[in-house]
């Protein structure tokens, strides 16, 4: 027996497991950067507009920052720039993900011992889920290639901007294999490598923020902070502007790299333990522990905390930028249709803020999710088998993870509106009462987020093994239909199926009660199904 004895057969096991997952990243991919091709081109549809948004790009930090460097006036060159850091981060995170799933929660859960049992080398855990994902980032990157030539665009950049995405998600690969190998729990895993994935967005946006551009500012040669991340790789791809075919092989290097490092690093450590020795806690537990609301708060901090400095940072950035908005289309009104369609009414500024408080919105409804299946986990982990054993009732364990997560949304979502109001405001003179404006405006975002919550728990309830998967589905199907139907011009009764849709868009509009109520309505009656649901079914061990 060798040290990879086994692969191809837990290789076949981890695509079992995660078909559907599998099924929605891989065909996910290109159907979303398809659909993010088609907006583009629509909103730049000739020369001219494409020419400004490049130069209002190259000039402005803040979309150098976010979008990255933009790499000439053409429009694939505005695809990837619109594109690109979005379809990346998806990718990235998937792949770290995906691999924490399948090396360190089968440790942690005790599956890893029971494989090892069998005839299966040391590596093979590991190398089976490797393979699997580096396999779907290549087979999502050949079909994002045929979505967007089949949106009109060349071969040889869509190749290349393919590639750039791909590259992404095989690099971080990397990273997760070697992640795996230091964490003790899959949690930690995945913290440790989503913090590589924000450092490496530092660092390619102070290299693009840094950069400079060319003479008829169309162009921007980003400076060397953006070579130290993977982010930043994909846009020296140059896809669509005299492609560097070179760079793509840097992801490959990365991910052989990882893992060397990672199989060293199995070497030295005992199956189930990680190299970095978890923190001893006190020896005592907190009495606020004893109630489910105190463990809830306990449990979820730490993702909270996280969350509330990543929106924070965003809202800021988000408020300075409107003030570049009028400049930034005032030469292109497809640009500014968009914008309409997106945040509503006629004053540009106030549809670009309700578009951005409805992006914020619909993003934090990623954090209700993950709050909310959280319940799936100590499910599936046996946690809650024990806590229904002492005096707490199954609806009061539910309710209070629901009302856990409805207050973090209740914060990022006040956080959201506080800070985008405050970098408006510092720029505009009134940084007050710009923050107290947007505040109140972000929170009427809520009862489309308990909308969300409820989706969560009814599925839940009702289909316990399949909530994971089909919970992501339908976020993703939301921001389909919230964010980006309006642009692709979907028709009204697809839009209706996002609850999203049916808020007011303030401040771009005025207030109207009548929707709130309805989704608050359609958020309990979704809650009382999922509880009831709950109630009378069985709990595995």
């Amino acid at each position: 027996m060798t040290a990879l004895t086994g692969t191809r057969r837990l290789a076949r096991l981890v695509l079992r497991r995660d078909r559907i997952r599998l099924a929605i990243w891989v065909l996910g991919t290109p159907l979303l950067g398809y659909a993010l091709a088609g907006s583009v081109a629509g909103v730049y549809p000739d020369e001219a507009a494409r020419h400004g948004y490049a130069a209002t790009s190259a000039s402005s930090l803040v979309a150098r920052a976010f979008n990255g460097p933009i790499a000439s006036a053409d429009l694939g060159a505005v695809v990837v720039a619109e594109t690109y850091v979005t379809l990346a981060l998806i990718v990235a995170l998937l792949s770290t993900f995906t691999v924490a799933r399948h090396t360190r929660q089968n440790e942690e859960t005790g599956r890893a011992e029971l494989l090892g049992a069998s005839v299966v080398g040391r590596y093979a855990p590991l190398t089976a889920a490797l393979l699997v994902v580096v396999a779907a980032n290549v087979l999502a990157a050949a079909l994002l290639t045929l979505a967007l030539a089949g949106a009109g665009l060349p071969l040889a950049g869509s190749v290349a901007a393919a590639g750039a995405v791909g590259g992404v998600g095989v690099a971080f690969t990397g990273v997760a294999a070697v992640t795996a190998q230091l964490s003790v729990t899959s949690r930690g895993a995945n913290a440790l490598a989503a913090a590589v994935v924000g450092l490496s967005f530092v660092l390619r946006a102070a290299g693009d923020v840094l950069g400079d551009s060319n003479a008829d500012g169309t162009r921007v040669e980003s400076a060397w902070p953006s070579w130290l991340s993977p982010l930043g790789w994909g846009n020296q791809v140059r896809a669509f502007a005299g492609e560097r075919w070179w760079v793509l092989a840097l992801p490959v290097v990365l991910l052989l790299a990882g893992v060397a490092l990672a199989y060293a690093l199995a070497e030295r450590r005992d199956q189930g333990a990680g190299l970095v020795a978890p923190r001893r806690g006190p020896a005592t537990a907190a009495a606020r522990l004893l109630s489910p609301a105190g463990l809830a708060w306990r449990m979820q901090r730490g993702t909270l905390l996280g969350w509330a400095v990543g929106v924070a940072v965003l809202g800021l950035s988000m408020g300075v930028a409107a003030d570049e908005f009028n400049a930034m289309i005032d030469q292109n009104p497809a640009a500014a249709e968009a914008i309409n369609a997106m945040g509503g009414g006629t004053d540009l500024v106030d549809a670009y803020l309700a578009a951005m408080l409805g992006l914020f919105a619909l993003t934090i409804g990623a954090y209700v999710v993950q709050a909310m299946l959280r319940v799936r986990g100590d499910e599936a982990d046996g946690v809650l088998e024990a806590a229904l054993a002492t005096a707490v009732s199954r609806t009061r364990w539910l309710g209070t993870q629901v009302l856990a997560a409805a207050l973090g949304a209740v914060a990022l979502l006040l956080l959201a509106g506080l800070t985008t109001g405050l970098g408006y405001g510092l720029v505009t003179g009134d940084p007050l009462g710009a923050a107290i404006e947007l505040g109140g405006a972000a929170l009427l975002r809520l009862p489309a987020l308990l909308v969300v919550a409820g989706v969560v728990t009814a599925l839940f309830g009702l289909l316990p093994r399949r909530s994971v998967v089909l919970s992501w589905t339908a976020l993703l199907v939301f921001l389909l239909l919230g964010q980006l139907g309006a642009v692709l011009e979907l028709p009204q009764a697809a839009l209706n199926l996002s609850p999203y849709t049916h808020v007011p868009s303030v401040p771009a509009v005025d207030l109207a009660v009548l929707p709130l109520v309805v989704l608050a309505g359609v958020a309990a009656a979704l809650l009382a199904v999922g509880v009831a649901a709950f109630r009378h079914r069985d709990v595995p061990s």
